[in-house]
């Protein structure tokens, strides 16, 4: 299919690598997919926490550099990403939470109960029991079992001054659809998968612009199968008049990044060759693996990463 399936990942900033590591690892649940590092800062790691396998649609990664300020949730930049998990699951990470000590608030959203809370640098996230199917393999861990495992990305929400430009990217390129709408919160969603599909725009006229640094979305990257797909897609893109970059090979996709009218930094990028490339399934983030350019660095690389307790 030359559609749009979907959400492929977000990137986002964190203030510790450690703590990145601890929480989304220990505290959420999920695997390290992959250790490498930044393409242009090679002594920042970049992480990517997923699945098994690093499945598109579950993948969250982070650039976590030492110290860096905190940023502003605001207009021109994605402010939440809500993630799905089983029927019945709020319970436990309710629990969980108390127990642990992190803050959280419950509410309904078209019509589908969730759990919101913030991660240590202040990213907002929310669990969501979603009203779709959502078969998705998960990564179990000692504490956190399938029933209640969470399954990969429901939706990220953009928030905007004004979204119609936005919601013309969306729809006239990408093939979503307004699907629903609560007050100033306008859900779209695509219908070439099953998960992963939805993108909530907030409009708020009044709203500050945001700073992206700590605790803030970088770009969110959209799903295609494969290079012939992305390029037909940088055609349409070119066409409406805007501004995109060629096609960069990111050792595990190919993506291109554009930066849509309401601000927000956009990439779209291929399903191959996936993250079991430099590593097998069953060692996946288990070492330090570098971009071909920076391997002739790799020791002094190393002496500058910060140390990673991963056991």
């Amino acid at each position: 299919m030359n559609k749009i399936l979907g959400l492929h990942h977000i990137t986002a900033i964190a203030s510790d690598a450690q703590r990145n590591y601890d929480f989304y690892t220990k505290t959420l649940g999920f695997r390290l997919v992959k250790k490498t590092v930044n393409f242009d800062d090679p002594t920042t790691y970049h992480f990517y926490f997923g699945n098994e396998v690093g499945t598109p649609g579950t993948v969250l990664t982070f650039f976590p550099w030492t110290g860096i300020s905190k940023g502003r949730i605001g207009a021109g930049m994605a402010t939440e990403i809500g993630y799905s998990v089983p029927k019945g699951s709020l319970e436990f990470w309710k629990a969980r939470f108390e127990k642990l000590n992190i803050r959280f608030n419950a509410g309904e959203q078209f019509g589908e109960q969730y759990i919101d809370f913030q991660d240590p640098d202040g990213l907002r996230l929310k669990l969501i029991e979603t009203k779709e199917k959502d078969e998705r393999e998960v990564w179990e861990t000692d504490e956190i079992k399938a029933a209640v495992a969470i399954k990969g990305f429901h939706t990220v929400t953009l928030t905007l001054k004004n979204i119609k430009a936005t919601a013309d990217v969306l729809t006239e390129i990408f093939g979503y659809k307004q699907v629903e709408k609560e007050s100033n919160l306008y859900r779209y969603q695509t219908d070439a998968v099953e998960n992963a599909a939805i993108i909530d725009l907030l409009e708020i006229p009044q709203a500050s612009p945001g700073i992206n640094a700590g605790g803030t979305n970088h770009h969110i990257a959209f799903r295609v199968k494969d290079e012939e797909t992305l390029m037909e897609f940088r055609e349409k893109i070119v066409a409406k008049g805007l501004n995109i970059t060629g096609k960069i090979d990111r050792d595990y996709f190919f993506s291109l990044y554009f930066r849509e009218p309401g601000g927000v930094l956009f990439e779209i990028a291929t399903d191959n060759p996936g993250f079991a490339t430099d590593e097998t399934v069953e060692n996946l983030g288990s070492s330090l693996q570098l971009p071909t350019q920076h391997e002739p660095l790799r020791d002094k690389i190393e002496k500058a990463l910060p140390k990673l307790q991963t056991k």
